[in-house]
This record gives structure tokens, sequence and C-alpha cells, in this order.
């Protein structure tokens, strides 16, 4: 793939600098410049180098590059979408990494320029870590991007962001918004609501102390704490921008729940076992397909 001229990172947390890193790795790019909206950041950021610049103001940032990726808190794309469109050059590619499209779509849509390619996406790949320190090049390998290119969208420009993610390790697909907003709220936001709830019920507890939750957590209790200790931030932002599918997939959850709460009570070990064996071949399917990376690359070197 023809590396782009310039490649603008709005955001340099962990995806932020893991797509930096891997994009200087497969030389994606022949300048990787970065901006975020913490000086504090900025200056981490600058000091581990994963950029050939970190500009000081956004509109620098994005000044000439001919692919921009958005990669804050979906809270803050219509601000930052507003900022950088007068700045955007003809002919760019905008795009972005949140896990929510449809409120995307919405908040970035209307202010892009109608010259500029914009090519929502999203890479399902991420540690429970934040901040610059914690991106690396090996992230995204083997790894899902979704690309949710609206009605339209120019053919090459979409070619040419699936040749970018599929040199930054990925595989690619391409789906609807609307349908990516439910698939990932069963396959990844409402998991995460579920762990910071049991997480949180543990602590308020009063009949188990603190250090017992701690001291004595068996291994499923510590994975919904990794979980849990997701970024509060863009957490908090993907259930407000994915209300409705989560609402949806949520309802359906707690019918469920009920059924086996009422197995529980009843002592139905038949349907117990029936579930219990069902999702066992989920997980087994998952394993097949290549998507249960060893501890999801947090202990690969950050290169």
């Amino acid at each position: 793939m023809e590396p782009f001229r310039k490649l603008a990172i709005i955001g340099l947390g962990l995806i932020g600098s893991s797509i930096a890193h891997a994009a200087r790795r497969g030389g994606l790019a022949k300048e990787i410049a970065g901006f975020d909206a913490s000086a504090d950041v900025r200056q981490r950021a600058a000091k581990i180098g994963f950029c050939d610049r970190i500009a000081d103001d956004i509109a620098a940032a994005v000044n000439d590059a001919d692919l921009v990726i958005l990669s804050t808190p979906v809270g803050a794309y219509k601000s930052v979408a507003e900022a950088i469109a007068p700045h955007l050059a003809p002919g760019a590619i905008l795009s972005d990494v949140g896990s929510v499209k449809g409120a995307v779509i919405r908040d970035i849509g209307p202010s892009v320029p109608a010259e500029v390619h914009f090519i929502p996406a999203h890479p399902i790949a991420g540690t429970e870590f934040s901040g610059p320190e914690s991106g690396f090049a090996t992230l995204f390998d083997g790894r899902w991007t979704i690309l949710t290119p609206l009605a339209g969208a120019n053919a090459a420009a979409v070619a040419r962001l699936r040749g970018f993610w599929e040199g930054l390790g990925s595989q690619v697909d391409e789906m609807d918004a609307t349908h990516h907003d439910l698939v990932l709220a069963i396959t990844s936001h409402l998991p995460h609501l579920i762990a910071y709830n049991i997480v949180g019920t543990a602590h308020d507890l009063e009949a188990v102390t603190e250090g017992e939750v701690i001291k004595y957590s068996a291994s499923g209790f510590r994975d919904f704490t990794r979980i849990a200790a997701s970024d509060p931030t863009m957490w908090r932002d993907v259930f407000l921008n994915n209300r409705e599918a989560v609402l949806e997939v949520l309802g359906r959850f707690n019918e469920d729940l009920s059924q086996l709460q009422r197995a529980v009570r009843e002592g139905n070990g038949e349907l117990l076992f029936e579930t219990f064996s069902r999702t066992r071949a989920i997980r087994k399917a998952i394993i097949e397909m290549g998507q249960d990376a060893p501890n999801f690359g947090r202990d690969q070197k950050k290169t």
C-alpha cells in the first residue's frame, strides 16, 4: 500500500498511541503527527516518541494530513470535528476508532466538508490500560476492525482505509452502523456493564470485606475486575451514545437471567446443564477463530 503522506492522530491514549506504533512499524505514513487536549499527555507522548511531531494545537496536527483518525472518547467527537473541519485537506480521509458508530455519524457527519471522505471505523482491540505509555505496535495483530462506510462512500477511499488497517495487522470487515452497534452491545458493551456492576456489588457487600474480595478472588472475578478497570470516561461515553442497543440487549439479558434464577431456586439442573453446555460451545468457537489472544496482548512487548 502506498503510504499516506501525513497521518494525524487526535487523542494519544492506548488506541491512538498503538496506531502510531503500528503505522511506524508498517511504514504506513511518511509523517505521523499527534495531538491531545491534555498538555500533560502531549508532553508524555513527545517523550516516548511514537509520533514524528506532537502539535500544540489541533489545527496544526491535521493541517495537510491525508488521513486523520479521531481517538478521543466518543463524547468529544462533535467538538473535535467542529474544530478540525476548517483545516481538513480536500481529498483527506477522516476516520475514528469509537466503539459506537450511529452516534459518531450523527456527531461528526454535519461538520465534514464535502470534499473530505468520512469513513467511520472501529478496531476491536484493547486492554484495560490507558494513556500514551500503554500503546504498543502489536495491539491490532489478528484482531478485527470494522468499517461502517456511509451510503455513497468513495470506494477508493474505503479501500485505502481498509489497506491501512490491514497494514496495522487487523482483519477488516464492513457492516451497517446500526447493525454494528447492536453487535457490539452484546459482545462488548453489555459485558462491560455487567463487570462494572458485579465489581461494584462486591465492593458494597457489607457481609464480605474488601480484603476478602481481593484475597480470595477466583479467576472469574479477576476477569471481571480486569474489564471493570477500563477507562471510565470512554465507557461512560459508550453507554450514553449506544443506549438504545444496550437497553435492547440488556432487556433480553434480564429475561435470561431471570430464567436461570428460577432454575437455581427450583433445582432445575437440566436447564442449568443445557445452558452451560451451549455457552461452552461459544467459547470453543472463539478459540478456534483465533480471537482469544493470550492476555489480550497485555504481556506483549510494547514496541
